[in-house]
């Protein structure tokens, strides 16, 4: 288990932003190639990357690479710079089908990428939702599904709320999805700079709902991520507790902690707590 409690988006053509990712403790980075990339700034993006690629610590961090979509003047270069990099994922942008998924690992295989690179898929639109469970299911190099809720709620032409209200059934579709298929989800980000207590309580939220992270935007955001998706100390003394009568009881299919019925199921509860803690203690 790798942790992804905070992945931070990096925009590529930003020589001073990529230059401070050795530095920074969140778990994954996602040099952007997209969105946040001018059309005019692809080229010169794509060479700051390869340039400081390599200084990022792989191993420290999952390092990933978002590119621009197939059909548009950048995904070429794009895709040759990926299988050259090969990062730990690529990030495909309003992914709406799993053909496009089986499209990028043909394009990224026949550039010579890496067998080990992961595909994670962007859902940030209503067909994207829609299609959250074929897209889960539909190519063995995805590993992640990640909301970007910005465009998803302009698509559903709702308001981004901070509880988020209008989003919910979208979110928790995804997370089904993600969850059928054994794969990691991540929250989209919390646009608000300087709301400590909004991004705070949007975390709290995504980690009652079953995410593992959540996506960022400004290095800021990286620690009240990690503290907010890292396993609670009142959390892994529970997990220590029904592992020891667990494993006293000589798996019998039930016992008792705290007056609680423990059955199989909170077992394993409890093992992946007591997983992410110890990687996460790893990494501090």
């Amino acid at each position: 288990m790798f942790p992804l409690r905070s992945v931070l988006y990096v925009p590529a053509c930003n020589a001073k932003a990529l230059a401070k990712v050795p530095s920074l403790p969140c778990d994954a980075v996602i040099f952007d190639l997209e969105d946040s990339v001018a059309p005019e700034a692809k080229a010169e993006a794509r060479a700051q990357l390869a340039a400081q690629y390599h200084g990022a610590e792989p191993g420290t961090r999952q390092l990933c690479v978002r590119i621009n979509r197939a059909g548009t003047a950048w995904y070429d270069e794009d895709i040759k710079l990926a299988a050259k990099l090969s990062p730990d994922a690529v990030v495909l942008p309003k992914v709406e089908s799993a053909a496009e998924l089986k499209h990028l690992a043909h394009d990224l295989f026949t550039a010579g990428c890496s067998d080990r690179t992961r595909l994670w898929a962007l859902i940030e639109t209503p067909k994207g939702v829609l299609a959250a469970a074929t897209l889960a299911e539909g190519n063995p190099r995805l590993s992640a599904l990640v909301l970007g809720l910005n465009d998803l709620a302009s698509g559903l032409n709702v308001a981004l709320t901070p509880d988020r209200a209008a989003l919910m059934h979208a979110m928790s579709t995804v997370l089904l999805a993600a969850r059928a298929q054994g794969l990691m989800v991540l929250d989209g980000v919390y646009p608000v700079l300087g709301d400590s207590a909004g991004f705070t309580a949007q975390c709290a939220q995504a980690r009652s709902l079953g995410f593992d992270g959540k996506t960022l935007i400004h290095p800021a955001q990286i620690t009240p991520a990690n503290a907010a998706f890292s396993p609670s100390a009142t959390e892994i003394a529970w997990a220590q507790k029904v592992s020891a009568a667990w494993t006293a009881g000589s798996h019998k299919g039930v016992t008792v902690v705290d007056g609680q019925m423990i059955e199989e199921l909170h077992v394993k509860q409890a093992e992946r707590l007591l997983s992410l803690a110890q990687h996460v203690k790893a990494k501090s």
